[in-house]
């Protein structure tokens, strides 16, 4: 996709996110989770690793309040629609980048609690600041991994 159009992707990625049909493109637990947190009163945001071309559209479709992704870079040409850079303008927000964004979160959101789901080992860092924390559908190395952390481990079907 590098080099191509603003407008080219961003029609891509309107029309995949709006294929997207949140009862099945979702899994019916993570969505309930979502709805218990909207429910009572928490402010849901969006942290991934994915890249900003589509995760944004996600975010909203899902009702999130806020979405944190991993940024691409667009090359800006005088008189010409900006292209695809293919280089990140953020770092890619896994790993201990997603724990310096949570932290990040804090100060956005003092004195709330933080709860956290991840799927992957490179989650377990930033799952471990979190408040509550959830490992959820990870490899069995994984959820072995998230509860010698102690974090609780679920499997959503």
């Amino acid at each position: 996709m590098g080099g191509d159009r603003r407008s080219t992707i961003e029609a891509w990625a309107e029309s995949f996110v709006g294929s997207l049909q949140p009862r099945r493109a979702f899994r019916p637990a993570a969505l309930a989770a979502v709805e218990a947190h909207r429910a009572a009163g928490g402010r849901l945001v969006l942290l991934s690793a994915s890249p900003d071309l589509y995760v944004p559209g996600i975010g909203r479709l899902l009702g999130f309040e806020r979405t944190l992704c991993t940024e691409v870079q667009w090359r800006h040409i005088a008189c010409e629609e900006d292209r695809l850079d293919g280089a990140l303008r953020t770092p890619n927000r896994r790993d201990e980048e997603k724990s310096r964004c949570l932290a990040w979160l804090r100060t956005e959101y003092p004195n709330l609690p933080v709860v956290a789901y991840g799927n992957s080992r490179s989650d377990i860092s930033h799952l471990r600041e979190a408040d509550r924390a959830f490992l959820v559908n990870g490899s069995a190395a994984t959820r072995r991994a998230a509860s010698a952390a102690g974090i609780p481990v679920a499997n959503w079907t």
